[in-house]
Formats: C-alpha cells, sequence, structure tokens
C-alpha cells in the first residue's frame, strides 16, 4: 500500500492532521463509531478528555482486530456535543495520534446528542494497510 499526504498549506500541520491523504493498493478498514463504553457496552462516564481517551482506546482495539494500529489510520472523523470542550481536550488526542504516527484526514462536527446522553464524543475512522 502506498500513502501520500496532499496538503496545499501547511496551517494544518502543528494541529496534526492532513488535508487528504491519497491510497493505493492494498486493504480498507471502515471503522463504526467508537464512544466511552466498556467491553460490555456500559457507558463510561467521564468528562470530554476522559471519554476522548476512551474512544480511542476502543478503536485501537478495533485496529488490533484486523491487525492494525493508529499509524494505518487515514481518515477520522469526530463528533462531539461541544467543541469548545473538544478543544480544550485536544492534546489528549493530538498527543496520542502524533505518538502513534497518526497524521489523518480529519473532520470535527457538533451534533445535539449521541447514542446516549451521557456521551459526549464519538469517533470514527478508515484504515488502510
Amino acid at each position: 500500500m502506498e500513502r501520500r499526504s496532499i496538503n496545499p498549506w501547511q496551517w494544518q500541520e502543528p494541529l496534526g492532521f492532513q488535508q487528504g491523504v491519497e491510497t493505493t493498493g492494498g486493504r480498507v478498514l471502515w471503522c463504526a463509531g467508537q464512544v466511552s463504553v466498556d467491553a460490555d457496552g456500559t457507558v463510561v462516564p467521564g468528562d470530554m478528555a476522559a471519554q476522548i481517551a476512551k474512544s480511542l482506546d476502543n478503536l485501537e482495539e478495533v485496529l488490533a482486530g484486523a491487525g492494525l494500529t493508529l499509524s494505518n489510520v487515514v481518515r477520522v472523523t469526530w463528533y462531539v456535543t461541544s467543541i469548545e470542550q473538544f478543544r480544550e481536550a485536544a492534546p489528549i488526542h493530538r498527543a496520542r495520534l502524533s505518538e502513534a504516527g497518526c497524521q489523518a484526514a480529519s473532520t470535527l462536527v457538533q451534533v445535539a446528542g449521541l447514542a446516549y446522553p451521557e456521551l459526549l464524543v464519538e469517533v470514527t475512522a478508515t484504515a488502510v494497510a
């Protein structure tokens, strides 16, 4: 699989994402939205930072099931109930993705609510290998 970053600008680099990621060859894993739930499907409560961390834990579990890691992720969409809270917690996901070598094309969307009222964040991803 070949991967190429498409960045006509540079302003996104400190934010840790790409404007576009082109891939050729290989296989693709489309991940369902991951939220702050445990192995039994019970919501793990917490603030935005804690829920981001748990959502990424769960995403890593799905990726591992396919023999992949966060470094294989090329596309991420964040659904959040508060962009302000998400930005305050940004160091959590930026550090985690950066340490894993993940600079995916990324979208952030504020929504009125998620599957359960306690949820603050959901992340979807596409990974390639």
